[in-house]
């Protein structure tokens, strides 16, 4: 597995990483230097999720020399159909040492009904997987509207691949039955703030193991309880930390250390 390597002077200090988040959007433009100063202060860390090559070109000059700060990069199936993906580019661009996964990559139906556009995201995400696998990575994805059909796509390669193929579900909204079958292909899955006002996904936090289960906020979007209304930034992942604590029936700072250890595990941080 590729770690992601330190500097000799770097320290980190951690008490929670938000495994998915978008501080590199513009909601953060006027102010990312004062988030990234809270986040120092409460010690948390993030993977930051790029959606094309633009935007991850962005996060890789934003991670590349910020300590606990992580790179995913790839290309979302929605936000930009006019991209052409391109290995050698994504691949030059994994060469720093921020960078931990292949993605946010993945399928989206929910807003594409076209088959034929349908057919393009399933062949832009066997790219990315293909990527993955080729760079020892693990794989950052976004479903929606499409599980059956992601699966179907992620285990044509598991049988080759066997444990190299691996990642995160990431903003997981599926039942108990969906969440069974990413388990038996070996992938974790992340929950945002929605757990927070919703109990829509309580029982499926209560079937996955501990050991499977990451935390996120898909900041700026999807703000927890206290602070819905307001945009939403990593600091606010304790607040997603904690319902799902109270939901496995742990305190919230073991919750912490387990998603920090499976985070850790599973993009390979040096941490």
């Amino acid at each position: 597995m590729k770690l992601r390597k330190l500097k000799a002077n770097e320290a980190i200090t951690m008490k929670l990483i938000d495994a998915h988040s978008h501080i590199n959007s513009k909601e953060f433009d006027a102010d990312r230097a004062d988030v990234i100063e809270r986040m120092r202060k409460e010690e948390i860390g993030t993977i930051v999720v790029g959606t094309d090559y633009e935007s991850s070109k962005q996060i890789v000059e934003i991670t590349k020399n910020e300590p606990g700060f992580f790179a995913s990069i790839g290309l979302h199936p929605e936000d930009n159909k006019k991209e052409v993906f391109n290995e050698e580019l994504y691949t030059k661009l994994a060469e720093d040492k921020s960078v931990v996964a292949i993605g946010e990559c993945g399928l989206d139906y929910y807003w594409e009904k076209n088959e034929e556009a349908r057919a393009r995201q399933r062949d832009i995400f066997r790219a990315q997987i293909k990527l993955a696998l080729s760079l020892d990575l693990p794989l950052m994805i976004h479903c929606r509207n499409a599980y059956e059909d992601t699966l179907t796509i992620l285990n044509e390669y598991s049988k080759e691949a066997g444990a190299r193929l691996r990642g995160n579900i990431h903003f997981f909204a599926g039942d108990v039955s969906v969440a069974k079958k990413f388990l038996d292909v070996g992938f974790t899955m992340s929950f945002t703030g929605v757990i927070t006002f919703a109990s829509d996904y309580d029982e499926v936090i209560k079937y996955v193991p501990l050991e499977s289960i990451l935390a996120e906020t898909d900041c700026p979007y999807v703000t927890p309880i206290p602070n819905r209304g307001k945009r939403n930034e990593p600091i606010f992942v304790k607040y997603v930390v904690a319902k799902l604590a109270e939901l496995k029936g742990v305190s919230p700072e073991e919750m912490a250390e387990i998603t920090m250890n499976n985070t850790s595990r599973v993009f390979g941080l040096n941490l």
